[in-house]
């Protein structure tokens, strides 16, 4: 037995010697008689299609994802149209409108918009408002853009952003500027202009170097351009709109030096009869509010006509109003142009720049008109429509104007304990609250 034992030893060991020398260059390809290709194609099939599926599933993920995310833009987009605006815009003033997705809320991509502005970078910044920072982009085709990237620590940026939407969106005139577009997505809010080579009217009016470029026939033109363009806010469109932030910077200038309105993320609709409103939260410009709409927060079309007729005033002196201050007579520029011109004196308020180039007579004729604008009473105001007949007519006779009431030009600080020497005073001796400045 023992020798049996040992012969089939033997016989295992020389099989498996055996099996070595004759297989060797198969040692990896047979284990227990059995290939081992087979489980290992096995496993890479699974991998392989496993990966295929996985792949596939992804594209339909992202093509539905990319789709929802399209769908839920434009929902969210059209419901602003019913959005709260702070109990200060009734959903009932679109009632009856019909609301086409791709003509009325054209969206962008972001990533065309990303790719427009390089990313934003600083180099492209334009400037900052109330909304937010303003960029310069460009195209794919080359067409310039101008981006307002909503701010993530703007308080009224949503607000504007609808009101944006909602307005200039259906507005289209020559001096209105155009929205392009908008975008929602990525917790950006974006909303895409027409590129105004020529930045804002501020630009040029306020600093000595570049109002040389505005002579007399040029300003006047701006003038009214500004003064058509708010006639159709008021009159000519089909929404009513106040805008209730008309300022020199607020006036875009296109490569043609034609102005252009923007900004309406304080616009207001009024109904038809609608003449008047009330609000609780005065926004605006310090300088460019009407006094009823900065002491009481009553807002009307004439609102916008005293606006107007500061910045008429503001065109023609080349001196911005709310920067304007006499301390010695407590005078703003509004009573300063009055004095001037009920003394006579008019021509002395214009811009030095304008000497060589101006009319006499229009100018004395602007003043006029900017005159009956910022009346204390707005029932005295003309309106815009009545302004662009006066500003082109040479033989119609203009009422006389009342002096401006006050300044609404700044908050004046009252000082705890008053002297003699103080010569900083307000013209209606009142210290302004509850107002909101941009």
């Amino acid at each position: 037995m023992l020798a049996a034992r040992g012969t089939r030893r033997m016989s295992t060991g020389l099989r498996g010697v055996g099996t070595y020398d004759g297989l060797k260059e198969n040692h990896f390809l047979i284990e227990g008689g059995k290939p081992k290709w087979i489980p290992i194609a096995a496993s890479l099939s699974a991998v392989l299609g496993l990966a295929l599926l996985s792949s596939f599933a992804f594209f339909i993920w992202r093509k539905r994802n990319s789709r929802d995310n399209e769908d839920s833009q434009e929902v969210q987009l059209l419901d602003l149209r019913g959005g709260n605006f702070v109990n200060e815009y009734p959903s009932n003033d679109f009632q009856g409108e019909t609301v086409e997705r791709s003509q009325e809320f054209p969206s962008i991509r972001l990533d065309i918009i990303n790719a427009a502005t390089k990313h934003f970078c600083d180099e492209n910044k334009l400037g900052e408002g109330g909304f937010g920072p303003v960029y310069k982009g460009t195209l794919a085709d080359g067409k310039e853009i101008a981006v307002k990237r909503l701010s993530r620590t703007s308080g009224q940026g949503l607000l504007e952003f609808k009101n944006e939407v909602m307005l200039i969106a259906r507005l289209q005139h020559r001096n209105l500027v155009r929205l392009l577009g908008c975008c929602m997505e990525d917790n950006e809010t974006l909303l895409v202009y027409e590129y105004m080579p020529n930045r804002s009217l501020d630009v040029y009016l306020f600093d000595s170097s570049l109002s040389v470029q505005l002579d007399w026939q040029r300003r006047f033109s701006i003038i009214i351009g500004i003064a058509r363009g708010i006639v159709y806010l008021h009159e000519d469109s089909r929404l009513r709109i106040i805008h209730r932030d008309l300022k020199a910077s607020n006036i875009l200038l296109d490569g043609e030096m034609n102005p252009k309105i923007s900004d309406f993320g304080m616009a207001r609709i009024f109904s038809v009869n609608q003449t008047e409103a009330n609000t609780n939260r005065v926004v605006g410009t310090y300088g460019y509010m009407a006094p009823e709409y900065a002491m009481e927060g009553l807002f009307s079309i004439k609102s916008d006509v005293f606006s107007f007729g500061v910045l008429l005033l503001e065109i023609i002196s080349g001196k911005k109003n709310n920067r304007f201050y006499l301390y010695e007579h407590c005078e703003s520029l509004l009573t300063f142009a009055w004095n001037l011109w009920s003394q006579g004196q008019g021509m002395q308020l214009i811009d030095p720049q304008l000497v060589q180039s101006c009319v006499e007579f229009e100018v004395l004729k602007c003043i006029h008109i900017g005159l009956l604008c910022v009346q204390k009473d707005p029932v005295d105001r003309p309106t815009m429509s009545s302004v662009i007949l006066m500003l082109g007519s040479e033989n119609l006779t203009l009422p006389k104007p009342t002096e401006p009431a006050f300044f609404v030009g700044r908050v004046v600080a009252e000082s705890a304990t008053p002297s003699a020497d103080n010569n900083v005073c307000s013209a209606n001796e009142v210290t302004l609250s509850n107002v909101s400045p941009r």
